[in-house]
Formats: C-alpha cells, sequence, structure tokens
C-alpha cells in the first residue's frame, strides 16, 4: 500500500530527508521514529503531498504522488502535527466542510458522521466552535477529519499528544481496531505507544533510515528496553 523509493528533500543547505526508502502493507502499523529534527515530519508531508520531494517518489495504493496527487489524498487520511482548522467554526461545521472537499454527499455523508463522531468521542463538543476546545479535543477533531473517509492508508503525526491517559488508551485501541483492514503510519515520541500498537518500526536520523525491523526484535537484539535501543541507536549510527 505505501512503497517509498529513494525519497529526498532539502531546505536550502540543510537535507531534511536523504533518500529514504521502505513499504508498509494493508495490516501494518508502522511506528516512524526519531529524535527532533530527524526528517519525520518532513517525510509524512511528502506521502502526503503536501510538500515535493527535490528527488524519488513514492506510491500511495499504487497512486504516484507526483503524479497523481489527487489520486493518493483520495486514498490517504493524515493528521499533521499541528492539525489546522477553523477556530470560528464548529465541530460539526468543519466536519461537514471537510466532507464538501471530499464530495461526500447525501447518505454516505449521514452515515460518516455518525460513525466517526462517537468513534473519536466529540459528541459533547459536537456544535462547540473549535477556538473553545481544548488541545485534546482538537486534536481528536483532527483525526476525525483524517478518518472520516474511511481511507485504506492513514498517515498520524503524533496522534494522541496532547490527549490525558484516558484519552490516549482509546485512540490506542481505536489504531488496534482499524489495524486489521488500514496501512498505518504513526510518529510518535511516546515509545511505548509503539509496543502497544505497532508491528514495524523504523528508525530515522539526519533524514536516513537507520533500522527497519520490530519492536520486538529491537529489544531482544539490544537486550534493552525500547527507550534504551533508541538512544542506542540514534546517538551512535552515522
Amino acid at each position: 500500500m505505501i512503497d517509498v523509493q529513494q525519497l529526498r528533500r532539502s531546505f536550502g543547505p540543510v537535507v531534511a530527508v536523504d533518500g529514504i526508502s521502505f513499504t508498509a502493507d494493508k495490516g501494518d502499523v508502522l511506528g516512524f521514529l526519531g529524535p527532533n529534527g530527524a526528517g519525520k515530519s518532513t517525510a509524512m508531508k511528502m506521502l502526503a503531498c503536501f510538500l515535493t520531494p527535490d528527488g524519488g517518489t513514492a506510491k500511495i495504493c499504487g497512486h504516484d504522488i507526483l503524479i497523481d496527487p489527487v489520486g493518493v489524498r483520495q486514498c490517504l487520511g493524515y493528521l499533521a502535527e499541528n492539525a489546522p482548522a477553523y477556530n470560528e467554526m464548529t465541530v460539526a461545521g468543519f466536519l461537514n466542510f471537510v466532507c464538501d472537499a471530499r464530495q461526500i454527499k447525501g447518505a454516505k455523508r449521514r452515515a460518516a458522521l455518525d460513525k466517526i463522531v462517537p468513534m473519536c468521542s466529540i459528541e459533547s463538543v459536537y456544535h462547540q466552535t473549535i477556538e473553545t476546545l481544548s488541545k485534546g479535543y482538537r486534536r481528536r477533531v483532527g483525526l476525525a477529519q483524517a478518518l472520516i473517509h474511511d481511507p485504506q492508508v492513514l498517515i498520524l503525526d503524533e496522534p494522541t499528544d496532547g490527549l490525558d491517559p484516558n484519552q490516549k488508551h482509546e485512540v490506542r485501541q481505536l489504531i488496534n481496531e482499524m489495524a486489521k483492514d488500514k496501512c498505518i503510519i504513526i510518529s510518535t515520541h511516546i515509545l511505548e505507544e509503539v509496543e502497544q500498537v505497532c508491528n514495524r518500526t523504523v528508525i530515522i536520523a539526519r533524514g536516513k533510515i537507520l533500522t527497519d525491523s520490530t519492536p520486538k526484535q529491537l529489544t531482544d537484539e539490544h537486550g534493552c528496553s525500547l527507550n534504551e535501543v533508541f538512544r542506542k541507536i540514534t546517538t551512535t549510527k552515522k
């Protein structure tokens, strides 16, 4: 479902993503890890067609990000690290706006909203303006817009950022439930989250992939916790 080939992006003299390649299939929940500035968000923005790569390409469900970005967006749900929303809109208005943009109409729209609103636990704020929401509820609304069209592929950048422990647990359960039918990439700094929901782990630093394995293989190989594995790999590999 995701096929990344030699993807590269620079910002002036700074190489943010330096020729990364990996694949992910239906049923994969891939933890995309790295220290701040490693290139994670830049890579995900390119996969979501928000940034154009300087080199290489990627395919999402067979759609090339350079040749067919519209096809990519149709089969992809993307939650950005700082998901933008319109503060003056109500949650209902915003989600209906997203449905308009994705051409979800009539009975399909009603069915989509009836499914997603309780799934993301936003019933209690559905008629509030976004500017009145806590960070946790804003995050849930961002997740709802990523899921509204039932995409085959999800790219989630810090999906539980700002959520309380109970809300984090709910989102992790939701990811586990969706995993069998979708291909999911998650970027997070919460490594216990990776161990709970991910069956793949890609660690990136300085724009390059340092390892592509599973959480269990990494902890078994290094004989330590995933936190310690992360520190070892990102501070010693060049």
